[in-house]
């Protein structure tokens, strides 16, 4: 079954939400550039109220990586999502001193001239799992038939809405499905849409 990633919580209806849905995963944003960027501080609040079942995941861009160890050390996070130009040193150092599973996000452009080398860094990193994305919370999605050499387990997003996340679930078959834009309105999550997110996703994959 495909697995669930519900990205950029920031609120406790949020948190209401998706221990009722219970997906696999949640994400808190710590990319203080984003729209969803939340503080460890309001982080912690919502980690305590949700449920033990979901894991939690934060996202961190170029972040200093003892501050996202102690994160993990501090129980406000679960796994760490990486979207900057983190190295394989700064993946094996975290995944050794804060002893987590690691995420590491690629984007992939159709016109990339680099694409092949983008592809073999994704089948090599060191990376508990890779996320395949159009960009970090565009919206948007990318060519899918560029993933068609991954040879490994990955979180798809980019531009994933309930209307084609069963398709991408059927067609693709990855390991976990993200969203995050796609389930707001006017810039908070909207109930309907995560419920009938994960729905659809529930669907399909069995």
């Amino acid at each position: 079954m495909t697995k669930i990633k519900l990205c950029g919580l920031r609120f406790d209806e949020d948190i209401e939400c998706v221990n009722e849905l219970l997906p696999e995963y949640i994400g808190f944003v710590f990319w203080s550039k984003s729209k969803r960027y939340i503080t460890p501080e309001e982080a912690k609040c919502l980690k305590d109220k949700l449920n033990p079942k979901i894991k939690a995941v934060g996202v961190f861009v170029d972040e200093d990586i003892k501050s996202v160890e102690s994160l993990v050390k501090d129980g406000i996070i679960d796994i760490v999502q990486l979207h900057g130009n983190e190295d394989e040193a700064y993946i094996k150092t975290l995944k050794q001193d804060a002893g987590c599973e690691v995420i590491k996000a690629f984007k992939l452009k159709a016109d990339d001239e680099n694409i092949d080398l983008i592809i073999r860094k994704i089948n090599n990193s060191s990376a508990d799992f890779v996320l395949l994305d159009s960009g970090m919370g565009t919206g948007k999605v990318f060519d899918w038939s560029l993933i068609k050499s991954v040879k490994r387990p990955y979180f798809l997003a980019g531009g994933l809405t309930y209307e084609n996340v069963g398709t991408a679930v059927k067609e693709l078959k990855p390991y976990a499905v993200d969203a995050s834009s796609s389930l707001e309105t006017d810039g908070r999550k909207d109930r309907l849409k995560m419920q009938t997110f994960v729905s659809e996703v529930r669907k399909v994959s069995g």
